[in-house]
């Protein structure tokens, strides 16, 4: 099998449970805080490997402690992280406020995620994904993909947060994914030329997601209904399940199955438990859905 590649954010989380998630100028009462390792590419990383993919990161982290805690997670998984960079920066973080609901609001800062050296980048011969987001520069991803077009790989682009894409790195993916919120920016920003021939995976939250294929063709697949504990960073699990399914040789429609089987396990589990969801939970709870 081949390899994924993700090149992307590493943060350290601080996430805190409250009732409500506070209005503006508001200050309300939390019930609970946990510090999480974090990041999109952080998240998609260790996703795809749980779920079987062999993997290996492209990042960069600060010489202090979140750093330290970040390398100390990433060493125990088995996802190569040869290519970690360690700079001077302060590594990257975020603080998120989730509600009882589950719901949550998020703000990141980037630190060393903006200072991956670009020089240092390798994608190997044999990988078959690179999967990339938008929470590192634009100049990096666009280098990486060039490099992993030059190896015939798939190139992926979560592209949340929002933000302009460049149009030559759209040319060079192969699949967009999205939330709704981000699609709807999309398609007023980007040549729709550009956007027509590449697979769009919008997610819809509760209402599952929506494929649409260059070839014309569109897609709607149901969210399996499960009880939710916090939908935070329910999209990282859901693509780096899709991404380590579909190197396993599956189809599209499968994979995205399959993505939104994991993700509904993730946002259904208490924080301490989700990382050990198996591949054979995943594959349980959609042939139960079957039935």
């Amino acid at each position: 099998m081949k390899k994924i590649c993700i090149t992307g954010s590493l943060h350290w989380d601080i996430v805190v449970e409250t009732n409500n998630i506070p209005k503006k100028d508001e200050t309300v009462k939390g019930s609970k805080v946990n510090y999480l390792f974090g990041g999109k590419g952080g998240n998609q990383a260790l996703s795809a490997n749980r779920y079987g993919s062999n993997t290996y990161f492209i990042g960069r982290i600060g010489k202090d402690n979140f750093g330290g805690k970040i390398f100390n997670i990433l060493k125990k998984s088995t996802v190569n992280i040869k290519q970690l960079q360690v700079g001077p920066e302060k590594t990257g973080m975020s603080v998120a406020i989730v509600d009882k609901k589950g719901n949550y609001n998020a703000t990141i800062v980037s630190g060393a995620n903006l200072n991956i050296d670009h020089k240092e980048i390798v994608i190997k011969k044999d990988t078959g994904i690179l999967l990339l987001q938008n929470e590192i520069p634009e100049k990096i991803n666009l280098i990486a993909a060039k490099k992993a077009k030059e190896k015939n790989c798939e190139v992926w682009i979560n592209a949340a947060p929002a933000r302009k894409i460049n149009p030559k790195l759209l040319e060079l993916t192969d699949i967009i994914i999205m939330n709704k919120v981000e699609a709807e920016f999309y398609e007023k920003s980007l040549p729709k030329s550009k956007l027509n021939k590449i697979t769009k995976i919008i997610t819809l939250g509760s209402k599952g997601l929506k494929a649409e294929f260059s070839d014309g063709i569109h897609k709607k697949i149901r969210a399996f209904k499960v009880k939710v504990v916090s939908t935070h960073g329910a999209g990282d699990a859901f693509i780096g399940a899709m991404a380590s399914y579909r190197l396993k040789g599956n189809n599209i429609i499968s994979c995205l199955h399959y993505g939104q089987a994991a993700a509904a396990l993730h946002i259904s589990s208490k924080i301490r438990h989700r990382d050990t969801i198996t591949e054979k939970d995943v594959l349980d709870l959609i042939i139960k859905n079957k039935r």
